[in-house]
């Protein structure tokens, strides 16, 4: 959001610049249901505050001044979106891990001498 809406700090602001929302006009078209679940898809974490946090901003108030049967039309509203088309799943950290041992040859040096790895004290 390149200007200041009430409620919409910076790590909100950017997450919103970041999915293509970028003027208060914006988000007004698409609402803060429609914004949240943008955020959401990719693929950032906001909690339910961010929902009413917008909400908030559109109606010109403070978030924790809405009423909770406004938060709770607002949560079913992002529900069923969700239901309709379900978030995609995180992909995993890592791939698996698959152990390669290779079987040791009777011509292969003896490598029982080595001392095992340390780490390095400037790294630790």
């Amino acid at each position: 959001m390149s200007t200041k809406l009430r409620n919409i700090g910076p790590k909100s602001a950017a997450w919103l610049r970041q999915v293509g929302l970028r003027t208060p006009e914006e988000l007004i078209a698409i609402g803060a249901v429609g914004a949240f679940v943008k955020v959401r898809r990719a693929g950032f974490k906001p909690s339910l505050n961010l929902l009413y946090s917008l909400e908030g901003a559109l109606q010109d108030c403070h978030w924790q001044e809405l009423p909770e049967a406004r938060r709770t039309e607002l949560v079913a509203e992002y529900e069923a979106i969700i239901a309709d088309k379900p978030l995609k799943k995180a992909p995993p950290a890592s791939g698996p891990v698959y152990d390669r041992t290779a079987e040791r040859r009777d011509d292969e040096a003896d490598t029982d001498d080595v001392p095992p790895f340390e780490p390095d004290d400037e790294t630790s």
